[in-house]
């Protein structure tokens, strides 16, 4: 099947690179010169045969959008647009909407498999009309990993970010349940051999996992990780979890105290610990430090 592809980075790239080893057809577009197999969007269309169906791997926001748009103005009725970066599900509906009002379909598509997928394949969570994920099944089939899983058609528009939302959501919560794990074993008296631990856990444990296996991974290329800092970011999809966990009054503990965790690491002096070390001050004496 052949496919347009725009953004080539991290994952984008790998992912031409599993198509085209599936043998699929694949025409890739980046700013980037030494990565781009064309040098415009319209040059893209022009190489596809109609119905085309282009995937963009851009970041998500006003890029997506952007993108997004300029390829209704290139595209015909009929074709199918792709965006498989990590928007917010609701920006789906309207996309669809807008595109729909050109004769052009629409999918959304949460991808996770990170830098790991051109080897281990993709999960891919796909929003969008049932007629249309059939039509592009062969590029998903392509994708996702051998077997039975990897794969789901999660609803309609919007089902397939916000299915990928909540995967990063319980990701976040995991990835802080052996960060603390870790830091307990570090903390305490009787450890001698952290990294060692780690690793024992890797098989017959009921916490072994892909993400235990990146932990000890890193450890074994710096053993006290000396070289981080300890620093998170988070993309949104943290947050969004959490706000949809408020809208639908569901208790997400875990999920909101690792998303809370990663706004603590960014903090040099924390002004709310600077108020609990005065309140313990002012009422009970507490020694502090100047």
């Amino acid at each position: 099947m052949q496919l347009g592809l725009i953004g080539l980075g991290r994952m984008g790239g790998n992912m031409r690179d599993r198509l085209r080893a599936a043998g699929q057809e694949v025409v890739g577009y980046d700013h980037h010169k030494e990565t781009t197999d064309v040098a415009s969007l319209a040059e893209l269309v022009e190489k596809l045969a109609a119905p085309r169906v282009v995937w963009t791997m851009v970041p998500a926001g006003q890029i997506t959008e952007k993108t997004i748009d300029e390829l209704a103005e290139l595209l015909s009725e009929g074709d199918i647009v792709i965006d498989g970066g990590n928007s917010k599900f609701t920006d789906d509906g309207p996309r669809a909407e807008r595109l729909k009002a050109k004769g052009i379909h629409y999918l959304d598509v949460g991808v996770s498999g990170g830098i790991w997928g051109n080897t281990n394949g993709y999960a891919l969570m796909v929003g969008g009309d049932a007629e249309i994920v059939a039509h592009c099944r062969p590029i998903f089939d392509a994708l996702k990993p051998a077997g039975e899983f990897g794969f789901a058609h999660a609803g309609p528009h919007g089902a397939g970010h916000y299915s990928k939302m909540i995967h990063n959501g319980i990701e976040y919560g995991l990835m802080h349940a052996y960060a603390e794990g870790y830091e307990i074993l570090k903390a305490s008296e009787l450890v001698e051999n952290v990294p060692a631990v780690i690793k024992s856990w890797r098989e017959g444990s009921v916490v072994k996992s892909w993400l235990l296996d990146l932990l000890d991974r890193a450890l074994d290329e710096d053993p006290e990780l000396a070289g981080l800092k300890g620093y998170a970011e988070d993309t949104g999809e943290g947050r969004w979890t959490v706000d949809e966990a408020v809208r639908l009054a569901v208790p997400a503990n875990v999920i909101a105290a690792s998303l809370f965790a990663r706004f603590a690491s960014r903090q040099e002096d924390s002004p709310a610990m600077k108020a609990v070390a005065a309140l313990r001050n002012q009422f009970g004496g507490h020694a502090v430090k100047r």
